[in-house]
């Protein structure tokens, strides 16, 4: 069966030595988002914090709204979490003078209300800090003392910032998908189909510019021209030269190297970055000319994951990881880092 595309990214601390199955239970890989603000306690919008198994975020907001008797644009969430696991995270429903209704009525194994608030404003896409990780990793064999320096590793100095393989879908499909939407071979398509197609190119492109700052052993290290993305925001500014202080902050994690997030507007980048983003994007013109013709602007993305709070245990052919992720960060990206995982 030939590679799909995360198949064949390089690793920054060499192939892993060890390998284990996740994923086997939902209960093995638990996430709890960590929200960016305190609901306010009035207003049209509830908050409702819930817990899932085994379902996807889209489906418990459809099940929200018909409990509410909503249209499905009035309830949000802050970003879609994984369906094969048990995961926590925030909703919120516009009532806008309707009685609540009894959220209870809904709650069963797939479901579980845990707390609820009233806000003012509607939760958006992207309004978290991050997300906490649990996973149990069964079967587990390999190099321990391996293991313990790559966590060591990656505790000090973060990971490649691919794209998670989930981004893609089922043996590439969505780029599949995305592929013939941009020949003209897929005509009509929904709007969140056709967001899914679009973010599997752009993401495509971003890992193969990381995946050779990797081969290059330069993903963690500024270049001239770099555009450096402020720690934890969206915020960017251009490197033309680098002295002491920038790499001190660099070191600190405080900023990092960035990659591009294709659309139309000028690369951002100038000088050696520029290079090497041109030399890896050269024969994949198909794939730039795609996203600029469905009207998506250039922006960027760092190049590093931090990795913060991990934790780990072993107990036999079981391990246990822990750790804290910004949001839009993919476990998988940490884990394959470290484990040659199955599912």
């Amino acid at each position: 069966m030939a590679d799909t595309e995360n198949d064949i990214l390089p690793f920054a601390y060499g192939m892993p030595q060890c390998s284990g199955v996740i994923r086997s239970v939902p209960e093995d890989f638990r996430v709890d988002e960590i929200p960016a603000f305190e609901p306010d306690g009035e207003g049209e919008h509830i908050l409702l914090h819930i817990e899932k198994r085994d379902s996807n975020t889209d489906w418990i907001a459809g099940l929200l709204a018909r409990c509410a008797d909503v249209s499905r644009a009035d309830v949000s969430y802050a970003g879609l979490k994984d369906r094969h696991a048990v995961t926590r995270q925030w909703f919120s429903i516009r009532l806008a003078g309707r009685p609540e209704p009894d959220w209870q009525s809904i709650e069963s194994d797939e479901c579980r209300i845990l707390d609820s608030a009233r806000h003012s404003r509607k939760l958006r896409i992207g309004a978290l800090k991050g997300n906490r990780f649990n996973i149990r990793v069964r079967s587990f064999q390999g190099d321990v003392d391996g293991l313990q320096a790559t966590l060591n590793a990656i505790a000090l100095y973060g990971v490649p910032n691919y794209y998670g393989e989930q981004r893609f879908g089922t043996r590439d499909s969505n780029l599949d998908s995305a592929r013939a939407l941009f020949s003209g071979e897929l005509k009509r398509v929904k709007r969140q189909k056709r967001g899914f197609y679009l973010s599997a190119a752009r993401s495509f492109l971003f890992n193969r510019v990381l995946a050779a700052r990797v081969a290059a052993s330069n993903w963690n290290k500024p270049l001239a021209g770099e555009r450096m993305m402020l720690d934890g925001t969206r915020s960017s500014f251009l490197a033309e030269e680098i002295d002491d202080l920038l790499l001190d902050r660099h070191d600190r994690m405080d900023i990092h190297v960035s990659g591009p997030l294709w659309g139309r507007g000028e690369s951002m980048v100038t000088g050696e970055a520029a290079k090497l983003e041109q030399e890896v994007l050269v024969n994949l013109g198909f794939w730039c000319q795609g996203l600029e013709q469905f009207g998506l602007k250039m922006e960027r993305r760092a190049l590093r994951m931090p990795v913060s709070s991990l934790e780990w245990s072993l107990e036999g052919d079981l391990l246990d990881l822990a750790f804290t992720l910004p949001k839009g960060c993919f476990a998988t990206t940490v884990l394959r880092e470290c484990i040659n995982y199955r599912q």
